[in-house]
């Protein structure tokens, strides 16, 4: 690397998406963590205000060979690189995005319901180490070899084309699948995207302190603060209501006969639970967004 283009000696070098949806979601990430960074065009690192971290940005598909190999310390990807790459990292923690499913997928017109009569035939994907593990054991039984044909891109074609008679891809949605006139007829993985580090990383503290800012992080996107007061003899129903996400916060209030309560409920859950204590008759019944937590 050039010296515009480097990390400074010390710091913990971590890898994110350079590029694309995922990206989106991981700079969305690290903002809400407190990571801030600015980018300069056209260089792929960048150097965080106030911490000690260097953020690499390097394709998703590239980040576990990198973090299994050394040249960074942590990194975003998802499960489904981390199996296919065959790198040996740490799983830190789950990251609650990215989610879908690496599935066999063949013609709806060839009405395959067993994912084994595909074994001996050919197969196109982005995910040839998977692949080859998944057909494995119908290899073994049937005597047969799997024809397995790496491809970067367009694999939804190569059924259409003549060039397979299956094909092995990430299925989000399904309308791309769809579209080809393919359907699934086998799961191999279900991925999401996931923190990983170098199994002997020299940076524990700085992965423990991040892991706690995501955490916190996560918590505040998936919850709000609700509070109100609620007579003593309707307490018990109203705890049932909203039991927290571990334990309600319960206050006196000057007036005797009442208390305050204030807790996390799901922030799908929000309008719901705010009907059912207007019900029972809680009052003053409020929520708070949540920017950050520690729990």
């Amino acid at each position: 690397m050039s010296a515009a283009n480097s990390s400074p000696e010390g710091n913990c070098k971590f890898a994110i998406p350079k590029k694309g949806r995922l990206f989106q979601k991981v700079d969305d990430l690290l903002k809400g963590a407190g990571i801030e960074y600015t980018r300069a065009p056209r260089l792929d690192v960048a150097v965080c205000k106030d911490l000690p971290i260097t953020l690499v940005f390097l394709p998703a598909s590239d980040i576990a060979k990198y973090v299994g190999e050394g040249n960074v310390d942590i990194g975003i990807t998802g499960l489904d690189v981390v199996e296919e790459s065959a790198v040996k990292v740490d799983r830190v923690m789950d990251l609650g995005f990215g989610a879908c499913k690496l599935c066999v997928q063949a013609p709806v017109a060839d009405k395959i319901t067993d994912v084994s009569t595909l074994a001996g035939g050919r197969i196109v994907t982005s995910f040839p180490v998977l692949s080859k593990q998944f057909f494995a054991k119908f290899d073994k039984e049937k005597g047969v070899t799997t024809k397995i044909t790496e491809v970067s891109g367009s694999v939804e074609a190569a059924c259409g084309l003549g060039l397979a008679d299956a094909v092995v891809d990430l299925v989000e949605t399904g309308t791309t699948m769809r579209a080809a006139g393919l359907e699934v007829v086998g799961e191999v993985l279900a991925t999401e995207s996931i923190l990983i580090s170098n199994p002997n990383c020299g940076h524990p503290d700085i992965v423990k302190m991040l892991t706690r800012r995501i955490e916190g992080y996560m918590v505040a996107k998936k919850y709000v603060m609700i509070s109100y007061n609620i007579s003593n003899d309707l307490l018990e129903a109203a705890l049932k209501i909203t039991p927290g996400k571990k334990s309600p916060n319960i206050t006196a209030l000057a007036e005797t006969d009442y208390k305050a309560v204030t807790c996390l409920v799901l922030k799908k859950e929000m309008n719901k639970k705010m009907d059912e204590l207007h019900d029972i008759g809680a009052t003053d019944i409020l929520t708070f967004a949540l920017s950050n937590t520690r729990m």
